[in-house]
């Protein structure tokens, strides 16, 4: 009777043994004897074309469904093509645990075996074998989630207002040898030509997109410069996120401008953007338009416009060169945040205006160039003997000098009182040469309206001396009557207050 009842209990299948044993033994084994895994010699070879199970930790239900997981450690060249797309997810998967790179002298083995699979990895997509099939783009994208996406602490920022100084040592992070070869296969991978962008843009979806931005104000230039290149691949690559990537990089500068004024990745941006705005169809959308009068002209007033200046003017010239009508905005924007005390910053101004006049139609030139040209003027008498000189070097441009040409009757009586004074008062020898050059191609110009323009600031000035000669006689007035001394006869002694006879 005993016997019956026990033969009716289930009981443990002797395959379902030796495949535990498998797993508990590959899982024992996954760092110990990873370097043996793929050198092993013909019979290894042949037991590991073997499928074998790996924890869950490592491959997670949601992106291994319908995967047979293979283990990690086994080389590409040790396994069947069959099952290289399913190592390939299998060490994805591993790759996803961070290393702590804190102590840089300390170098685990599990740093040196990550950086291995990594290498390996980077080798299989640029071979072309890769299949980004819907496990591999989740696999692909959590494991560059997990590597890539991370907060900077405050500590590490510049001390600077605007991020990185020119002067200031770039900081380089430790864990850059990991990361140079997780962005190489990012960028492989957003750039693979067998990618099937409606299933990977489920994955790199905003948010992905959003976190890699904040990756731009990273110390570290290797990295900006890794991420310029990943992001323009993005852009040309999924058309579906174009709008959002433009708008995200302007939620950045402004925040950038109107609050903070610390980044450190807005000349890599700038970068991006100016190919992007070369690419711009024609008409000019609205969007675009509100772009370069909201987020471009006011990068002009930060302090440190000087470290993404050259991308900046670039992209503003690019603009210009797709609608000529633009050059009025920049120009006003420029002399809306024209610098005053900062003569670095005033001669990048020159030099950019420079730039966008040669992108000038007349009508738009004719629009603004009496705030122009009385800017100019101001620069011309300038005691920093450098901006002055840059200043003069604008009448060397063909383009410019046509412009002043055609509206000379407005232009020169603006700037040549300026050089007039300068004549007169500039210390500079330099500055005084380049004057004399300038009053000489004006009177070429029109030697007429030099004349003219040299009566009426004789006039004036001799208005100015004769009321000067006013104010001094009337303050000589004023000095005499504060002088004289009354006689005391006419002198009132003060009266004193009767005082109260009745106690309080």
């Amino acid at each position: 009777m005993l016997k019956q009842i026990l033969s009716k209990l289930p009981r443990k299948s002797p395959k379902s043994d030796q495949l535990d044993e498998i797993n508990s033994g590959s899982n024992n084994s996954n760092f110990s004897n990873g370097s043996q895994c793929t050198n092993g010699g013909n019979g290894l070879s042949s037991r590991l074309s073997v499928v074998k199970r790996v924890s869950s930790a490592v491959f997670p239900s949601s992106i291994m469904a319908g995967v047979e997981a293979v283990e990690p450690h086994l080389s590409f060249k040790d396994v069947s093509n069959t099952q290289k797309q399913n190592l390939f997810v299998s060490k994805l998967n591993l790759c996803c645990e961070v290393s702590d790179f804190s102590d840089s002298d300390k170098v685990t083995a599990e740093q040196d075996l990550k950086r291995q699979t990594l290498i390996e990895l980077a080798d299989f997509v640029s071979s072309g074998s890769a299949k980004f099939t819907e496990p591999a783009i989740s696999a692909m994208c959590k494991m560059c989630s997990l590597n890539l996406f991370r907060v900077f602490p405050p500590k590490c920022r510049s001390n600077g207002t605007g991020g990185e100084t020119e002067d200031e040592e770039p900081m380089f992070d430790p864990a850059w040898s990991h990361l140079q070869i997780v962005y190489d296969l990012l960028l492989r991978f957003v750039s693979y030509g067998s990618l099937d962008v409606k299933v990977a843009k489920k994955y790199v979806d905003h948010l992905f997109i959003v976190r890699l931005l904040d990756l731009f104000d990273s110390e570290d230039p290797r990295e900006r410069d890794c991420l310029k290149t990943v992001l323009h691949r993005i852009y040309g690559k999924f058309m579906a996120h174009r709008q959002f990537i433009r708008q995200a990089v302007c939620n950045i500068i402004y925040r950038f401008v109107f609050e903070t004024e610390r980044h450190n990745g807005i000349a890599e941006l700038l970068e991006i953007f100016g190919s992007i705005i070369s690419g711009f169809a024609l008409p000019l959308k609205e969007e675009h338009k509100i772009f370069l009068c909201r987020a471009l002209i006011p990068l002009h007033k930060p302090k440190s416009v000087g470290i993404y200046h050259q991308q900046l003017t670039y992209c503003v010239v690019q603009f210009i060169d797709k609608d000529p009508k633009l050059a009025t905005n920049a120009i006003k924007g420029l002399l809306k945040y024209w610098p005053v005390t900062n003569s670095q910053k005033e001669l990048m101004f020159i030099s950019e205006l420079e730039e966008v006049l040669e992108m000038t139609s007349m009508a738009e030139f004719q629009k603004i160039m009496v705030p122009l040209f009385r800017r100019i003027g101001c620069c011309l008498n300038s005691s920093h003997y450098q901006v002055a000189e840059r200043a003069h070097l604008l009448w060397n441009n063909e383009h410019i000098l046509n412009l002043v040409t055609h509206n000379r009757q407005v232009i020169i009586p603006l700037v040549f009182p300026a050089l007039e004074r300068n004549t007169q008062n500039h210390w500079n020898q330099a500055v005084l040469n380049l004057t004399q050059n300038v009053r000489k191609i004006l009177c070429e110009m029109d030697e007429e309206l030099v004349q003219a323009c040299k009566r009426k600031l004789e006039e004036e000035n001799s208005t100015l001396s004769v009321a000067a000669e006013r104010r001094k006689l009337t303050w000589e007035r004023l000095e005499s009557a504060a002088s004289f001394q009354p006689s005391a006869d006419y002198i009132i002694a003060p009266v004193k207050p009767a005082t109260c006879s009745v106690a309080c």
